[in-house]
């Protein structure tokens, strides 16, 4: 996250926080019950991908259901069938996407695509990305040629200031196995309290873990495995993992000119609403967009309406929603909503 930073106190180096998030479940069509796991793709395979990308594995850590890397740009998580690549910076994650494939299919057997998500905040030095990644339309050009298909969205009133993009694709093969539970949280906060992003610089704590403890991120979500980096001279990236194979992950660029904050989770919950707080009251941010998905077999299947219809923030008096947008999918649900603190 700030290795290219000379002085996180003196420098102002520009460093683009906003992630691209990429999300592809696989399967097979074989009509063979052995299914294929991503998990058995090697180590090394991983990091020579990882290099189109432009990043490299930091660190690991992993459940029985989950095996997940802390990179160089954020994190990438890797299940049987589901593959998580979120980036920062100037990296590339669309250009790895052709040898992606082969990958999978050459380790695993796994030859069908059946879901993809990709979706970033707007990036705040667009000129600055490496193509396809200059604009979103570009991008999805990109992902139609390799899926044919999926559907692309723009959510957020005012585009031109600040919006969430999104492409999805929902293949209409029928599924091998029942659908499994499917849900995730997506907090991304700006405007961030100086003093709080402070804790993640080597001038106020020496090790990630004096961070992470400092900073009350051990107690978002309990239970979680913690694989934390502090890095040099600012910055930070963690990822949790859990026994029943749920994740979190927070990736946060410190500097007050382009601070940014970002945190994700696919933990099941009827209700978010603790877990929200929770995280606005570890980071205390200006501006924030919370984005819910899940699906019909979820416990969290009610939290895209409930996020739609219910305001619990805007009751605390603290926060002004100021944007809300509801998708309805073949499979899931979305809501996403725009917050601003209010002025007192």
């Amino acid at each position: 996250m700030a290795d290219t930073r000379d002085n996180c106190a003196d420098s102002v180096q520009f460093f683009e926080g906003v992630e691209k998030l990429l999300e592809i479940w696989f399967t097979s069509s074989s009509k063979d019950s052995q299914r294929g796991d991503l998990r058995q793709i090697p180590r090394q395979k991983w990091e020579a991908l990882l290099k189109i990308v432009r990043c490299e594995i930091i660190s690991f850590c992993r459940s029985e259901q989950v095996d997940a890397y802390v990179l160089s740009e954020s994190s990438m998580f890797v299940s049987q069938r589901r593959f998580i690549l979120k980036t920062c910076g100037t990296t590339t994650p669309l250009q790895c996407l052709q040898p992606l494939l082969k990958l999978i299919k050459e380790y695993t057997g796994c030859d069908e695509v059946e879901n993809v998500f990709y979706s970033r905040k707007n990036y705040k030095r667009p000129e600055l990305q490496i193509s396809p990644h200059q604009t979103f339309n570009e991008e999805v050009t990109l992902l139609h040629s390799l899926f044919g298909g999926g559907d692309a969205y723009c959510l957020g009133s005012n585009p031109d200031e600040e919006c969430w993009y999104l492409y999805a694709l929902f293949k209409d093969k029928a599924l091998q196995d029942p659908p499994e539970p499917d849900q995730t949280l997506e907090i991304l906060m700006t405007h961030l309290d100086p003093e709080i992003m402070s804790i993640f610089t080597k001038d106020i704590c020496s090790s990630a873990d004096e961070a992470t403890v400092k900073s009350g991120i051990n107690n978002l979500i309990p239970d979680m495995i913690i694989d934390d980096f502090l890095f040099e001279p600012c910055g930070y990236s963690m990822n949790g993992v859990s026994k029943n194979g749920k994740y979190m992950t927070i990736h946060i660029t410190p500097e007050p000119e382009f601070s940014y904050v970002s945190f994700e989770s696919n933990v099941a919950e009827a209700s978010y609403d603790e877990i929200i707080k929770r995280v606005l009251d570890t980071f205390n941010p200006g501006k924030f967009l919370v984005t819910i998905f899940a699906n019909k077999e979820s416990a969290a299947a009610n939290c895209p309406h409930d996020l739609k219809n219910s305001d619990f923030l805007n009751r605390t008096g603290e926060w002004l929603r100021t944007d809300v947008q509801y998708c309805h999918f073949k499979k899931y649900d979305l809501t996403c909503a725009f917050y601003s603190r209010r002025h007192s």
